[in-house]
C-alpha cells in the first residue's frame, strides 16, 4: 500500500519521471537519486552501453541509429529488464527511472515489468524557457549523435536539428495526453511547474514531494562531516 507521498512500507520508492522535453528532467534525477539513495536508471545511458560490437543488441542498435529511427520497444526492456534483475541481485532497493515510458504502450508493459509508486510530469508554462533548454538538450543530442558516428558505420543518418526539434508534432502531444491520463486515472501523477531558476526548481520539487526534511538532514551531514 502507498502513503500519501507515494513511499511503500518496507522497501525503497520506484518511481518514474517524465514531462516536457526541454524541463532538464535528468538533472533533478540525478540529485533525487543522491538525496534517496537510490540508483537512478536513464534508458539513454543503458542503451549507450550497449554501443559496443561485443554486445549482442549492437546491431538493432546501430541499425535504428543509422536510419534515424527509435529503438524498438523490444530492445528498450531487453534492456530495461536486464538492469532491474542486475539491481536485484546487487541488493538494490528501489529507483527512480528516466526516459521511459515515453508512450502509453510502453507504460503499460513497465507496469508488467514492475510496479510504478509515483510518477512526476515536469511541466514548462514558460514558451522562452522551454525554448531555451529545448534547444540546449538539442544541441547535447546532435553532438551525441555526432560522436556515435566514430563508433557506428553510419549510412543514412536522419539527424534532426535544433530548429527541428523544437517544432513539437501533434502526434507527439497527443502521445504525453495519452500518458499521462494513464498515471493521472491510477492515482499515481503528480503535475510539477518548472521555474526559471534550477535553484527554486528544486526547492518547489521537494516541497511537492514532501522531502524538505530529508534534504535538511543530508545538508547537516554534510555540514558537519
Amino acid at each position: 500500500m502507498l502513503d500519501s507521498d507515494g513511499w511503500v512500507p518496507g522497501r525503497g520508492i520506484q518511481w518514474v519521471l517524465i514531462g516536457d522535453r526541454g524541463a532538464k528532467k535528468h538533472l533533478y534525477t540525478e540529485r533525487l537519486s543522491k538525496l534517496l539513495d537510490v540508483p537512478h536508471i536513464s534508458m539513454g545511458t543503458l542503451v549507450r552501453q550497449e554501443l559496443n560490437p561485443r554486445s549482442s543488441l549492437y546491431k538493432q542498435i546501430a541499425n535504428a541509429v543509422n536510419e534515424g529511427k527509435l529503438v524498438p520497444d523490444e530492445v528498450i526492456f531487453a534492456l530495461l529488464s536486464k538492469r532491474l534483475e542486475e539491481g536485484y541481485y546487487r541488493g538494490e532497493n528501489g529507483f527512480i527511472l528516466d526516459g521511459i515510458p515515453r508512450t502509453r504502450m510502453q507504460a503499460e508493459i513497465v507496469d508488467q515489468i514492475v510496479d510504478i509508486d509515483l510518477v512526476v510530469n515536469f511541466k514548462c508554462a514558460n514558451e522562452n524557457l522551454v525554448k531555451h533548454n529545448l534547444g540546449t538538450e538539442s544541441s547535447s543530442a546532435c553532438q551525441e549523435y555526432l560522436s556515435l558516428s566514430n563508433s557506428i558505420p553510419m549510412r543514412n543518418l536522419n539527424m534532426q536539428l535544433p530548429d527541428e526539434r523544437l517544432k513539437s508534432s501533434t502526434a507527439d502531444a497527443e502521445q504525453s495526453k495519452s500518458l499521462e491520463d494513464y498515471y493521472r486515472k491510477q492515482n499515481k501523477l503528480i503535475d510539477f511547474q518548472v521555474k526559471a531558476a534550477p535553484g527554486e526548481t528544486w526547492k518547489g520539487l521537494l516541497a511537492a514531494l514532501h522531502l524538505q526534511h530529508i534534504n535538511a538532514v543530508s545538508s547537516s551531514q554534510k555540514l558537519t562531516a
